[in-house]
């Protein structure tokens, strides 16, 4: 039996392309690792990333280290697909001749007629092997993006937005909740565009409740949401659900007019304040994520001011940042000038992320004491890592329970706990039951 080796770099989106691809290898009798510490294989296959500078230099070291173990004589292929060579395919090619074949995101029919001699198309299901753990799944509900952000390559590398019918997505969801999936992350480059361009309004409201009625839902979680035109019916639909989770990823990018402009996002700050205060007016105890980026062209020390003092008056339950780095062929690379130095952009990436530390600690405290219900993830030594609902898988708090003098915890049960403590991002409980 042949075995490839299938390596997914970047974001759960990919995951979810590599997961259907993995399907495609099972249908055709192919053994499959993905991820895997070493590999099993003769083959390997890459899924890149190519959204910024530090994502597509991490794809570029995989493949050469790939290349390198080929050399040695370690394997006898190495296949490239994905976002980076959707884009730079002639200039990989031309660049590392090692590899075997280079694809693009969608290109998954002629990659399995070029390793199978198969050309028979796939399904059209959204049929995929999880290599996540059994209880939860990522479910993306649509492709590409029609926004215009000035800074961003992803419209560049996935084209224009395509939705995904609610009965498609619906299916998916019910299987997947008899294959034992107990939680569901929604995702999508972005969310709130959902159902336009099949429906001609804004669905993603409408989708999630219907969602919420599958027998056997538990968790549904909001990744990826765009501020501007924000659906506000998601709000109702997110208190009027207990299985909805009072939890939202929306990367708001910036707080300064100035910098909302250049960025083309079509919203101001005050627009955006008024939307944060309406979230947790209409959803209490929501947990808000946000991505917030610093040195984008033309950002002054007094926009930079104005970003700090949004994060300590929001104080936002999850947030990350990073540093503006020009993508070739956006608006930002063809019209502005990169003109914040580096040292400058680290030098705020960091004091950013000093007082965004500062405020998810006194966050954590104010939860010691609380009672909430939590998922069991997994063991790790003497530990239950769990979850709540305001902590999505890998980028989220995690909760620890001794696992002394309890009984066992089943992965993907929930179980309610109090929290006892917390350290960094972690929280610590007992087992209530």
């Amino acid at each position: 039996m042949r075995t490839i080796d299938l390596i997914t770099m970047g974001c759960s989106k990919n995951l979810v392309d590599s997961e259907r691809l993995l399907f495609r290898f099972q249908e055709h009798g192919i053994r499959f690792f993905h991820n895997p510490d070493t590999l099993h294989g003769d083959t390997a296959i890459v899924n890149t990333c190519g959204f910024i500078a530090d994502a597509k230099e991490e794809s570029i070291e995989m493949i050469l280290d790939l290349c390198q173990q080929k050399e040695e004589g370690l394997l006898k292929a190495v296949y490239v697909m994905g976002c980076l060579s959707e884009r730079y395919r002639k200039e990989l090619q031309e660049e590392i001749p090692d590899v075997d074949g280079f694809y693009g995101k969608f290109d998954w029919d002629q990659l399995i007629a070029d390793l199978c001699g198969d050309e028979q198309e796939e399904s059209g299901k959204e049929e995929r092997v999880l290599t996540t753990p059994a209880h939860y799944a990522y479910i993306k509900i649509s492709e590409g993006c029609d926004r215009t952000c000035a800074y961003c390559a992803i419209p560049l590398i996935t084209g224009r937005h395509r939705s995904r019918s609610m009965e498609s997505i619906l299916e998916e969801v019910e299987t997947l909740v008899k294959q034992g999936v107990k939680e569901f992350q929604l995702i999508a480059q972005d969310l709130t565009y959902y159902g336009i361009d099949l429906y001609g309004k804004q669905t993603l409201p409408e989708l999630v409740e219907r969602m919420a009625q599958v027998p056997g839902v538990e968790w549904i979680r909001l990744h990826y949401a765009y501020p501007a035109k924000f659906p506000k019916d998601l709000l109702r639909v997110m208190r009027e659900n207990p299985n909805v989770c009072n939890y939202l990823d929306i990367a708001l990018q910036h707080s300064a007019d100035n910098v909302l402009n250049r960025m083309q996002r079509h919203i101001t700050h005050e627009e955006t304040v008024e939307l944060l205060r309406l979230m947790r007016r209409e959803v209490p105890g929501i947990h808000i994520r946000t991505t917030l980026m610093v040195g984008f062209p033309g950002e002054t020390e007094e926009d930079f001011e104005n970003l700090k003092d949004f994060v300590r008056e929001m104080r936002f339950e999850r947030m990350g940042a990073f540093a503006y780095s020009e993508e070739e062929g956006t608006y930002a690379a063809l019209h502005f000038e990169d003109d914040v130095p580096e040292e400058v952009k680290q030098q705020r990436l960091d004091e950013l992320m000093k007082i965004q530390e500062g405020i998810a600690q006194e966050i954590s405290e104010q939860k010691i004491g609380q009672r909430c219900k939590i998922i069991i993830d997994r063991l790790e030594g003497d530990y239950y890592i769990g979850r709540t609902e305001a902590d999505s898988p890998e980028v989220d708090c995690e909760v620890l329970i001794k696992n002394s003098g309890i009984p066992p915890l089943p992965f993907g049960s929930f179980h309610e706990v109090e929290i006892t403590d917390c350290e960094e991002f972690d929280l610590y409980a007992v087992l209530i039951s």
